[in-house]
């Protein structure tokens, strides 16, 4: 990718609302190409800044693996971000609410790989083969885009829209999980308000994860041996307000909760 004098400005821009809580207007107006690839130019100005900042990484997520929210964006393939491991928590952590800016929960499965993902074309049995387990994930995203009033460039150029991730900690092999029927029901304070299952993931969660391994040796940065990865939601995403308790289930992998402070707290 071609990383220009704009891509660099344009990151600043973003890089500011971490800094500053305020979240901006649509950048997309501020790019020359309004492309995917200046869109990620900008995306991995930021991933430098960070790297030599001394955050470290932990892994990507892959976006938009909802059919419907690829044709409200206007796109035909997902996108990625990259995991920190500033952005990891356990379950039961609690969050302190005054990081966050516009915060949304999303229920995932999380591969946790053991071997390094370095062909240009992988298979399926590729990803099974290189994963050492799976666990259940909620994803905290969270643009950076005022009033999430956000089209593909944006939020790729924002990380991906990523925030902070969740894991469980019991380990499950690939073989006791159906990755196409397994059902999530996640809860707002006890209520209901989210429903879905691995088919919404772009089919099957592993074919997300498919799309990843290829795309990340396409631009120069394969899955390595002990990455994560963030297949993507397996239903809709949930507003999240300060105070809020969250508890996600999904078949086959268990049960994994967050809280997040009050703001006064």
């Amino acid at each position: 990718m071609t990383i220009t004098e704009n891509s660099i400005q344009i990151a600043d821009t973003l890089l500011k609302v971490y800094q500053s809580k305020t979240p901006c207007a649509p950048i997309r107006d501020l790019m020359t190409e309004q492309s995917l690839a200046e869109a990620y130019a900008i995306q991995q100005v930021n991933t430098n800044h960070w790297l030599k900042e001394g955050r470290r990484l932990t892994g990507r997520k892959v976006g938009l693996t909802s059919k419907s929210v690829q044709q409200q964006l206007g796109v035909d393939q997902p996108d990625f971000g990259m995991l920190f491991a500033d952005m990891a928590y356990g379950s039961g952590d609690i969050i302190d609410s005054s990081l966050l800016l516009q915060p949304k929960a999303e229920a995932e499965i999380a591969l946790i790989l053991e071997k390094d993902l370095t062909f240009e074309k992988h298979t399926v049995q590729d990803i099974i083969n290189a994963t050492a387990y799976a666990l259940p994930s909620i994803e905290i995203v969270d643009s950076r885009i005022k009033d999430w009033k956000i089209k593909i460039y944006d939020t790729i150029a924002d990380n991906a829209s990523s925030a902070m991730y969740v894991l469980g900690s019991t380990p499950v092999p690939l073989s006791k999980i159906d990755f196409e029927l397994c059902g999530m029901v996640m809860e707002r304070m006890g209520e209901p308000v989210s429903t879905g299952a691995g088919i919404a993931c772009l089919g099957n969660p592993l074919n997300a994860a498919v799309w990843l391994a290829d795309k990340m040796v396409e631009v120069g940065m394969p899955l390595k041996a002990g990455d994560i990865v963030l297949t993507g939601a397996l239903g809709p995403m949930v507003n999240i307000n300060a105070g809020d308790s969250i508890r996600c289930r999904i078949s086959g992998l268990g049960e994994i909760n967050i809280h997040f402070s009050k703001k006064d707290a």
